[in-house]
C-alpha cells in the first residue's frame, strides 16, 4: 500500500497530541521564542562563534595536510557524490517531501528518496520524520527535541542548549511517538520496509566509497582512502551540517520573516545544508518547495524538485507565490 503525503496529513500528525504528552511552554522558553529583536550581548556572540567555528576550521584544516598523503582526485570525487547524494535525500526526500509534503511523488521517485536519504546515516526515515514533526509542533518550546534555548539565555546555559540541540538529544531516551507523528508512513509499505532496514542502507552507504575507490584506482591503498573521506570524514560532515539547523539555525542568522521561534537565515551553511539554512522562512511557512526565496539565496534542494517536476516524477509541487512570500514579512 502506498500512502501519498498530503497537506491535511502532515499537519494532523503535527498537532494531534495525546493530552498526556502535551507540555506547556515554560515561562523561559516562552521568552526565549518570542523575544524577537532583542540583541545578544558580546559573551554570548563569543560562545556562539567559538561553537561555530572551531569545529569547521579544524576540518578545513585537514585538507591541505591530508592531499597527497592519503588524499586525491578520486577521494574527492567519492566524498562529493557520495555527500550530495546523502543530503538531498535528507532534505528533499526526508525533509521537504516526507516530513511537510511540499509536493507529491511518483513511487519510483519516493523510493529513491528514501533509500538516498538513508545513506546519510540520520537514523530510520519514519523516526527521522516523526522527531521533525514533533520540532515543528513545539518549535524553541518545552517538547521541542532540539532547541537551543531548553536551558535559558545565559552563556553557560546557552553552550549546554547548543550542545543538547546540535547532538546530546539524540540520545535522549524518551523517543517520539511515530504512530502519533508520522502515521502516514508507519502505513506506508515501501517506506516502513526501507525504515526497517537502516542497518543494511547504514553497511551500503559505508562500504560504497572504498569498493568505487578501490575499482577506480584498482588498489588497497585507493580503497582505504576513499573509506576514509568518502565515508567518515563525509558521514561526519553531513551529520555537523544538519545538526547545525537545529544549533545554529535557531540561535542566529537573520530574520527577515515571521514565525513563532528562534529560526534564522544562516548564508553560510546553504550550499553544504542544500538550501536548509535558509531556516527562518522554512519555519515562516513550512510546507514550500523552496527555502531560499529571497535573491541571491542559493537553495540547490528546489532546483533538484524542479527537475523533478519538468521530468514528470512530481506534481503539486507547493511554489510560494510572490505574495505569499510578502504576507510573511517580518515587520
Amino acid at each position: 500500500m502506498t500512502i501519498q503525503p498530503t497537506e491535511e496529513t502532515v499537519a494532523a500528525a503535527a498537532t494531534a497530541v495525546p493530552a498526556e504528552q502535551q507540555q506547556q511552554p515554560s515561562p523561559q522558553a516562552t521568552v526565549s521564542a518570542t523575544r524577537g529583536g532583542e540583541k545578544q550581548g558580546p559573551a554570548e556572540r563569543f560562545a556562539l562563534a567559538s561553537f561555530i567555528t572551531v569545529p569547521f576550521l579544524a576540518v578545513l584544516a585537514a585538507v591541505p595536510f591530508a592531499w597527497g598523503w592519503g588524499l586525491g582526485w578520486h577521494d574527492v570525487v567519492i566524498m562529493v557524490v557520495m555527500y550530495f547524494t546523502a543530503c538531498h535525500g535528507v532534505t528533499v526526500g526526508f525533509h521537504r517531501f516526507f516530513t511537510h509534503g511540499s509536493f507529491k511523488a511518483n513511487r519510483a521517485l519516493k523510493i529513491a528518496m528514501a533509500v538516498a536519504g538513508s545513506l546519510a546515516i540520520e537514523g530510520p526515515i519514519v523516526r527521522w520524520v516523526a522527531d521533525h514533526r514533533k520540532h515543528h509542533k513545539f518549535s524553541d518550546k518545552d517538547g521541542d527535541p532540539h532547541s537551543p534555548w531548553r536551558y535559558g539565555e545565559s552563556v553557560p546555559a546557552l553552550l549546554k542548549g547548543l550542545w543538547w540541540a546540535h547532538m546530546g538529544w539524540l540520545f535522549d531516551e524518551e523517543q517520539t511517538p511515530q504512530l502519533t507523528y508520522a502515521p502516514d508512513l508507519v502505513k506506508d509499505e515501501d517506506i516502513s520496509w526501507i525504515s526497517r532496514q537502516f542497518a543494511f542502507f547504514t553497511l551500503t552507504s559505508l562500504l560504497l566509497p572504498p569498493l568505487v575507490g578501490g575499482l577506480w584506482s584498482w588498489s588497497w591503498e585507493g580503497a582505504l582512502t576513499a573509506f576514509f573521506w568518502g565515508s567518515l570524514v563525509r558521514v561526519a560532515l553531513l551529520h555537523h551540517v544538519t545538526w547545525s539547523i537545529n544549533s545554529i539555525c535557531h540561535a542566529v542568522g537573520k530574520r527577515p520573516f515571521k514565525s513563532r521561534d528562534r529560526s534564522g537565515n544562516v548564508a553560510w551553511l546553504a550550499v553544504l545544508s542544500c538550501g536548509e539554512s535558509w531556516h527562518n522562512l522554512h519555519h515562516a511557512d513550512p510546507t514550500s518547495a523552496r527555502h531560499g526565496v529571497l535573491r541571491w539565496q542559493v537553495d540547490s534542494s528546489a532546483r533538484l524538485i524542479r527537475w523533478f517536476e519538468l521530468a514528470g516524477w512530481a506534481r503539486d509541487v507547493r511554489w510560494p507565490s510572490p505574495e505569499r512570500i510578502e504576507s510573511r514579512r517580518a515587520a
